[in-house]
């Protein structure tokens, strides 16, 4: 690998990071973003020295060829670092494993790099497709880079699914029907909505409200028919 890769941790084992694979998954360092529902605000900063070896992890890799099926690189968002792309190349280049990313879509132009290497991509989508909306809860106006992203990830064919987070502080039903407006238009073909889990920081915020997007049926009918697949995670 040319340039290190900065990896905040891993988990060896999860079931829910790539639908239907049996997984290891990939923490890096380092988001622009500041969502304010992120549970990896540790993640946010690049840098931190923990003593992760990449090589030891490809160590591991190699030893569970035929009991993992897929590697998923999540964060923190995977599109900051350069070597994002190294360390796809170095998965791929050992065989027998699906690769996965999570990103919002950040960095297209290396999002277009990293793309015809990927098996499947979870793709988190914040908010209305508004810049002033975007802005509000990622902090930055970055929503072209998103659409860019999205446009991207249409074209190529791979697998893919969009998700939102349902923070209650900063998102209603009506905008969650937005939302399933914008994607269905733009061609997306499958769609989750996810339950917010109060991060440390918000003590108001009560499971009622939490659960509110889950118990409307209108709108979970509404969805329903605008994608292939549509589900909610709670």
């Amino acid at each position: 690998m040319n340039k290190p890769i900065l990896i905040a941790g891993a988990e060896t084992f999860s079931m829910v990071d790539y639908p239907g694979q049996m997984a290891a998954v990939v923490f890096m360092q380092g988001c622009p973003w500041r969502c304010p529902f992120c549970h990896n605000a540790d993640l946010q900063k690049i840098g931190a020295q923990n003593g992760f070896e990449w090589s030891k992890f490809m160590d591991f890799l190699i030893e569970r060829k035929g009991r993992l099926d897929a590697v998923v690189f999540s964060g923190g968002e995977p599109l900051v670092q350069d070597s994002l792309l190294d360390a796809v190349h170095d998965v791929q280049a050992l065989g027998g494993y699906k690769i996965g990313l999570h990103t919002g879509g950040f960095r297209p132009a290396l999002f277009k790099q990293v793309l015809p290497l990927l098996d499947w991509v979870g793709f988190d989508i914040k908010a209305p497709l508004e810049p002033a909306r975007y802005q509000q809860i990622i902090g930055i106006n970055h929503l072209d880079k998103v659409l860019e992203s999205l446009r991207l990830l249409l074209d190529s064919g791979i697998a893919f699914e969009c998700r939102t987070t349902c923070d209650p502080r900063f998102l209603s039903l009506d905008d969650i029907s937005q939302i399933g407006d914008e994607l269905s238009a733009l061609g997306v073909k499958e769609y989750y909505l996810q339950k917010y889990r109060p991060v440390a920081s918000d003590t108001t915020t009560t499971d009622t409200a939490c659960d509110s997007f889950f118990e409307y049926p209108p709108l979970l009918e509404k969805l329903r028919s605008q994608f292939k697949t549509f589900d909610t995670r709670r």
